[in-house]
């Protein structure tokens, strides 16, 4: 029997309980089907006066016969019996008479073979194991299966019944010293781990423990790992499960799941339980179609569990954590107080927060002296803790990879490109053309790079082919996390990015598909600053665009519905913020030719240009006198158009910086 522990009590779970009842209707049910089945069995047998059984042994009928102490079998001749019934059996049975000492002889006298049958004192015992054998061996059968079911086997046994990972007290193994980066969070979560230590401090004043805490924020940030740590350092049961794992084929298992999810997590309270990915589970009723009350599978598992959050039957001391990257498709009554009373933002974190985490996953890597964790989290703004710890794994690998006894600066340098850009593509070689090409494409982005507000450094130039389609990259880093971007960061963007497409028109008056990713970045820019951030003259701080995808990047947000006239002037604003940056790059690699050729010329022999070299060659760009004018306005006066000439070389795709 499935019986689980806490402390000096046992708690028996919904399946032993539920063992002992199936077990008796199963035994009930297997009595009543070996009755039918006794009474339904056809007599193979047929009984006849010993009179009538002496006549046909007189007549010549009888072949055989089997002499028992408490009857007589025997078997007549076929003929006989086909010619009076064709269904009529050969074997048919009598009881003897007491001491017939004259019935052998008879037997004799007609060539009738017969044998004796020794007396059996055993029969009752036959009798009775052929009830009890039957029920060993189902009895037998079905325990295996209960123990398959509780260590996850056929899935038939488990339908209603919760999957959730249950965690002893305090055995997830992860302590908040563990997690590190998310200091705000640690503090709002800390109260919970206070409350479910010391519940009689908040109880006296009248106050009651939060009935459920969501954790929002982008993917690989530490939410699965908070809310271990919370139970951790709380010391509590831990249930965890997925929001996917309620959703089934059938109609009804999910809803049943989370009953027997709550009803395990009550009987172990205080305790806490863990949903992760709640979006698979608690989407939006309203917006499943057109018709409005759809009452599908997923829609009757989120009633069950807002039931069961804030329903009549309180859950005293049962704690709901869950998890999701995409909180504005929840339910907006899941979201209310009195099931979610709160919601922690678990953000990347910032320089601090990276040196923080970088520490904790290098605790078991040997280090050489030359590393400087500072400089790496300065190195990596934008990485959530996943990005992190894959960044120390890729450096540690790489090393060893070199049979080194540390892991030096560079292995994790060479790591942070690996993560940006790609694995080196060192099989991909490049013709003349191509390099060439390459070279003054990613020079042209440093240059231009260099002159705009709040773009950073450029640290590092290549033209070593790396990633899916990547053949050159030019690496910059921002000098601080930046939370904010002003217009005029925007435009400089826009315009970093055609410095490549305009360098090639510069240099070989002809364009090639390697700016393909570049043009579709600096569209998709120039769009956002019109319709998401209302930073155009023309059209005002009018949205044109609604944010779907808070913590998901890479997907585009739809733009509401507008009148013909107003998309005409969105596209022909976005088409001249394009132009207008991809004009002041044109300036300003023309102004800076020389130092665009020199320094080409000298990537295209090195093949990387970074570090004091890099910086030597940048600190001599100048800006063009119309610049500071298109930074402050985004227009220029007289403004030529670009070249748009038509390169015929194969598909190229550069790295983007």
């Amino acid at each position: 029997m499935a019986v689980e522990t806490d402390g000096d009590r046992q708690i028996k779970t919904p399946e032993t309980r539920q063992f002992g009842s199936t077990l008796l209707l199963w035994f009930v049910f297997l009595i009543f089907v070996n009755i039918l089945f006794s009474l339904g069995q056809p007599n193979q047998n047929r009984q006849v006066p010993y009179s009538k059984f002496i006549s046909q042994v007189e007549a010549g009928k009888v072949i055989r016969v089997v002499v028992g102490s408490d009857q007589i079998v025997y078997e007549l001749k076929s003929e006989t019996t086909i010619q009076k019934d064709k269904s009529q059996p050969k074997n048919f049975v009598t009881i003897p008479m007491p001491q017939d000492l004259e019935l052998p002889k008879l037997l004799r006298q007609h060539n009738v073979e017969f044998e004796a049958k020794p007396p059996s004192g055993s029969g009752w015992f036959i009798t009775l194991l052929s009830w009890i054998f039957p029920f060993i061996i189902f009895f037998t059968f079905l325990s295996w299966l209960m123990n398959r079911s509780q260590m996850g086997g056929p899935a038939a046994l488990k339908i209603g019944k919760s999957n959730a990972r249950i965690y002893s007290e305090g055995v997830t193994g992860v302590t908040f010293e563990d997690v590190a980066g998310v200091d705000e969070a640690k503090i709002e979560l800390q109260e919970i781990v206070d409350f479910l230590k010391n519940a009689g401090k908040y109880t006296h004043l009248g106050a009651k423990i939060p009935k459920g805490v969501l954790l929002v924020g982008p993917p690989g940030t530490g939410k699965t790992l908070l809310a271990k740590a919370i139970a951790g350092e709380a010391r509590v049961p831990f249930f965890t499960i997925s929001g996917s794992e309620f959703i089934e084929l059938f109609v009804g298992i999910g809803a049943a799941r989370v009953r027997d999810l709550f009803e395990q997590a009550k009987q172990q309270a205080p305790c806490i339980v863990f949903i992760d990915e709640l979006d698979a589970l608690g989407k939006s009723r309203g917006g499943n179609g057109p018709i409005l009350g759809g009452n599908d599978e997923r829609e009757q598992t989120l009633n069950q569990l807002l039931s069961e959050m804030d329903g009549f039957e309180p859950n005293t001391g049962v704690i709901l954590l869950a998890a999701t990257n995409r909180p504005e498709v929840l339910d907006p009554a899941l979201l209310r107080p009195g099931r979610f009373d709160r919601q922690v933002v678990v953000d990347r974190p910032d320089k601090i927060g990276r040196e923080a985490i970088l520490k904790i996953h290098a605790k078991n890597v040997k280090l050489a002296e030359d590393v400087d964790l500072s400089k790496l989290a300065a190195r990596t703004p934008g990485f959530a803790g996943a990005d992190l710890a894959n960044l120390v794994n890729e450096a540690a690998l790489l090393a060893a990879r070199s049979n080194r006894e540390a892991v030096i600066m560079a292995d994790f340098n060479e790591a942070v490109e690996r993560v940006l850009t790609g694995l080196e593509k060192k099989s991909r070689v490049l013709n003349e053309m191509e390099k060439s090409t390459v070279a003054y494409h990613e020079v042209g982005h440093a240059i231009v790079a260099i002159l705009m507000p709040g773009a950073g450094s450029v640290e590092k130039i290549s033209i070593v082919p790396r990633g899916v389609g990547a053949l050159g990259y030019t690496l910059q880093l921002p000098e601080e996390d930046r939370f904010l971007m002003i217009e005029d960061e925007i435009r400089g963007r826009i315009a970093t990015l055609l410095g490549g497409r305009s360098a090639e028109e510069l240099i070989f008056d002809r364009v090639s598909t390697g700016a393909s990713d570049d043009i579709q970045k600096a569209t998709d820019l120039a769009e956002r600053y019109v319709t998401l951030y209302g930073m155009s003259k023309d059209l005002g701080p009018i949205a044109f665009e609604k944010i779907q995808q808070q913590f998901l990047e890479g997907f585009t947000n739809p733009r509401r519905a507008v009148s013909q006239k107003i998309s005409e002037k969105i596209d022909l604003e976005v088409k001249e913020i394009v132009d207008s940056a991809h004009h002041i790059a044109q300036k300003i690699l023309e102004e800076n030719r020389r130092t665009l050729e020199k320094m080409a010329k000298k990537l295209l022999e090195t093949e990387v240009l970074e570090g004091e070299e890099l910086r030597s060659q940048l600190q001599h760009i100048q800006a063009p006198q119309i610049m500071e004018q298109w930074l402050h306005t985004g227009k220029l006066e007289n403004q030529s158009k670009s070249n748009t000439g038509n390169g015929n070389g194969s598909q190229l795709v550069y790295g983007s910086h």
